[in-house]
């Protein structure tokens, strides 16, 4: 075998080793681009996706990794009606409301929302629904807010988000720990109140009582959805 070979058995074997994996259902090929390693394929949820890269990321012989891992959404949605559904939840969200927003409709940039003054500015894009969100914010709970309301679309099948900050800000676990605050508050179908966040190094622990598994998972995915994320380590236990 050549290194190449050995650094893709690793990775197959990496991936087959991850519990929360379905490779039966939902198989992942894995290649080799010259030195960097490509995942492909359709995943069951966020969880999946983000445990599929850890995994390989952790295998040493690449250079890199090329995501082509799609989420199964939710919804069958074609990709204006994805569109459409991200331009409403952020022209919809107070903090958005001084930055600018625009589409990319048949290949045009088309304004959307442009107050005076605006404080940054947000382009939706969409194919084959995966969303592509580019433009400047103010901050980075913005950035990490738009990714969220993106994730939320239930045609969605993955997010690419490449907002930057302006001015940078440096990030930490409490700026991260504040995002997913805020995300479980803004999810109609979590109550908040009853889950406790901590964060280190970016790996989330969430921890607390919910009345049905569905409420625990929501919960869970609230947070792989937020930019930076790392790892979720769900201890939330239910109660009904």
């Amino acid at each position: 075998m050549t290194a190449r070979d050995d650094v893709l058995a690793a990775v197959r074997s990496a991936l087959w080793s991850e519990p929360r994996l379905d490779l039966h259902r939902f198989p992942i090929a894995v290649s080799l681009d010259e030195d960097a390693l490509i995942l492909e394929g359709d995943v069951a949820d966020i969880a999946q996706k983000k445990l599929a890269l850890e995994r390989a990321a952790a295998v040493p012989g690449s250079a890199g990794i090329l995501d082509r891992l799609r989420v199964r959404p939710a919804e069958r949605m074609g990709d204006e009606q994805v569109r459409n559904a991200v331009r409403d939840a952020l022209l919809g969200e107070p903090a958005f409301g001084e930055i600018a927003l625009y589409e990319i409709d048949a290949g045009e940039k088309k304004a959307v929302h442009t107050p005076d003054g605006a404080r940054g500015s947000v382009v939706v894009d969409v194919s084959d629904g995966v969303v592509t969100l580019d433009g400047q914010v103010p901050g980075l709970g913005h950035k990490r807010l738009a990714g969220v309301l993106a994730w939320w679309v239930p045609g969605s099948r993955d997010v690419i988000n490449g907002l930057a900050v302006e001015p940078p800000e440096e990030d930490n676990d409490a700026e991260i720990a504040d995002a997913v605050r805020i995300a479980l508050e803004k999810d109609m179908f979590v109550n908040a109140s009853q889950i406790r966040i901590g964060v280190k190094n970016a790996v989330v622990t969430l921890a607390g009582l919910v009345p049905s598994e569905a409420e625990r998972e929501m919960a869970e995915f609230d947070a792989w959805y937020v930019f930076a994320v790392d790892k979720v380590v769900n201890r939330i236990e239910v109660h009904p």
